[in-house]
């Protein structure tokens, strides 16, 4: 690992400044844009702040408001000031000024962007993989691509306003903005003209990014707000909000909103784009994570409208639910774009157990048990989880009672199993009103957590990554060991190893010279991090396994990893703060992210952190 320590103090050291004098100049600004009279800065002190370079300092400002596409213009000039009044003038003179409500702080937002350390690379340097002088990082780094005397900007803030993550992106939006743009309007060619040059000299830099928010002004990092700390009051603020938000957008038949671009105010998903607007994707798996978020919330508040919600959602899941006939009796199983996956059923059964104990509602027994025989009935003689019930690929769409081998391998799904497993445990441990059909669940997944603990890495083994990533199967075990006949030791060390894993893969405080990375995660050192609810949620997991089995010292070592993962997650929140440049700012508040610049968000995405959080803030308060 390469040692950062030096340059993140001062990045750190940098952001924990006071910026006062760079909102007297944003208000400044925004009286010029109004009135048109210059901006006089020489009574400010930026040292420090902003240290103008002539020959670098490429400054851009922005205007961002709700509804409105941004209004942005970059300029360089001999001197800060003229530089800053170049941007205006222009900015003026641009007729879709009148769109914005300059004078109004809460409307119309400001964004003051500087270059700094510019430097020349190869283009055979540029990469996103190494921490080497040739790497680009989304949202931290801008390229300039310089040809015939003239330069093409894409600002580090881009990766935010346009929703970007990969390099293609990125060489897409600024070749665009050269002659090759209008060459051909093919990306790819453009690219391969791009690289066949030996005209184009190229440039990598940073960004200081300053936005206004009401009656002040905010420093950036990566396009967003900057946590410097871990606290269990914005992880609390998180897990409310982004619940709120669910409810705040579902819909009447009990389904919530399954997808949102925030950069183009859409609900159409990137996943799914030939879908139309009156038949767009659902996934009853993610409807299920959406009740189990809801109940977290309820659980922490006791607020009546989170439960109101989950049974809404959960009745929508029971609208979809098909039975049929097992040796234990009467089975339900999900259906929903013509597949019945172990995951439908498994997640629902969990959401159904925890909707159940949390309000000891026994309203749905019936369909609790339902699931349970479904379940059930899907562990094949050797103790592997089938992964489908139904499949329309796969014998003609009808139930999948006697499948081959073939088949078995073609629907197998890595975290389904998980999933069905941690629905069996809540059952096993929780319902205590039919004695026979528990002690038949205990019997059939202990067989099951066996071959799927010791013989899923054998004969599955390409579906294992550096990083793990079966989450589900960590609670499953966690909630299946408080029972101590399943408190095996191949069961516990999965659970253990690959939270050892994971935090072995686990950016720390000075080990990347990205001070946003800690508690993000990687699969090979040197990757763009992920900061990770779903895998997370297994991080906790093993904690609560560690303190409930009295290891202490490992107890401790997880709490501490998983707040770093939760500070690492924080920046994917879209609060007023941060949801600056979305198009529909009131519609995407409050929801959370994929990533750090993806302006994305799923039912899952909120989910899986909101949940991950739920179980943190459990921890200690």
């Amino acid at each position: 690992m390469l040692d950062f320590k030096e340059f993140n103090d001062k990045e750190r050291e940098y952001y924990n400044q006071d910026f006062s004098v760079v909102n007297e100049l944003l208000k400044r600004v925004r009286s010029a844009l109004a009135d048109g009279n210059p901006v006089k800065i020489d009574d400010l002190d930026f040292s420090g702040i902003i240290d103008f370079k002539s020959d670098e300092t490429f400054i851009y400002i922005t205007l961002f408001q709700s509804g409105r596409k941004f209004l942005r213009y970059g300029s360089r000039k001999s001197d800060f000031e003229k530089t800053i009044n170049r941007n205006i003038e222009i900015l003026r003179q641009n007729k879709r000024l009148k769109e914005f409500d300059i004078s109004d702080e809460n409307a119309c937002r400001i964004m003051l962007e500087c270059i700094i350390d510019r430097r020349k690379i190869k283009p055979s340097e540029l990469n996103m993989e190494h921490f080497d002088n040739g790497r680009f990082e989304i949202g931290v780094n801008g390229l300039e691509l310089r040809n015939d005397g003239i330069s093409y900007y894409y600002m580090p803030t881009d990766a935010v306003t346009l929703n970007h993550l990969g390099m293609r992106s990125v060489l897409n939006t600024v070749v665009k903005k050269t002659p090759i743009g209008k060459m051909t309007n093919s990306i790819s060619e453009r690219l391969k003209i791009l690289s066949a040059s030996k005209t184009y000299e190229y440039y990598l830099f940073r960004s200081r990014a300053f936005i206004t928010f009401k009656d002040k002004c905010i420093p950036l990092y990566r396009g967003n707000i900057l946590y410097n700390d871990f606290s269990y009051d914005i992880l609390y603020n998180q897990i409310i909000k982004s619940s709120q938000f669910l409810l705040d957008n579902m819909y009447e038949d009990g389904r919530f909103l399954y997808y949102y671009d925030c950069t183009d105010d859409s609900r159409k998903d990137h996943e799914h784009p030939t879908r139309k607007e009156d038949n767009l994707y659902y996934n009853d798996l993610r409807h299920c994570g959406g009740i189990i978020s809801c109940i977290r919330a309820y659980q922490l508040t006791a607020d009546e409208k989170f439960i109101r919600a989950a049974k809404k959602a959960i009745d929508w899941s029971i609208s979809i639910t098909r039975e049929h006939d097992t040796k234990w009796g009467k089975a339900y199983y999900a259906f929903y774009n013509r597949k019945s996956k172990l995951g439908g059923s498994g997640v629902f059964l969990v959401a159904l157990m925890q909707y159940r104990n949390f309000t000891g509602d026994k309203s749905y027994d019936e369909y609790i048990k339902g699931y349970v025989r479904h379940i059930l009935s899907r562990v094949y003689k050797n103790g592997e989880i089938l992964g489908y019930y139904i499949h329309p690929a796969f014998q003609n769409g009808q139930p999948l009672i006697n499948m081959t081998d073939e088949e078995r391998k073609a629907t197998f799904s890595f975290y389904y199993p998980g999933e069905a497993l941690l629905g069996l445990a809540l059952f096993a441990n929780n319902f205590y009103d039919d004695d026979k059909l528990v002690k038949e669940t205990r019997k059939i997944a202990k067989k099951a957590l066996d071959w799927i603990v010791d013989e899923r890495p054998k004969i599955y083994a390409d579906l294992f990554t550096a990083l793990p990533s079966d989450a589900w199967l960590m609670q499953a075990i966690e909630e299946w060991a408080k029972d101590k006949n399943f408190r095996k030791d191949n069961y516990l060390n999965f659970v253990f190893t690959d939270a050892n894993t994971m935090m072995e893969k686990m950016y720390q405080r000075d080990d990347s010279p990205y001070i946003d990375y800690e508690g993000g995660y990687y699969y090979n050192y040197g990757d763009h991090y992920y900061p990770d609810g779903a895998r997370s949620e297994g991080l906790v997991a093993a904690y609560y396994l560690a303190r409930f089995l009295g290891k202490e010292k490992l107890e401790q070592k997880l709490l501490a990893a998983c707040k770093k993962a939760a500070k690492s997650q924080f920046s994917l929140f879209n609060c007023e703060e941060n949801n600056y440049s979305h198009k529909n700012q009131a519609r995407s508040l409050y929801s959370i992210r994929f990533k750090a610049t993806r302006q994305w968000i799923r039912v899952d995405s909120i989910q899986h952190v909101a949940c991950f959080f739920a179980r943190l803030y459990k921890a200690e308060n």
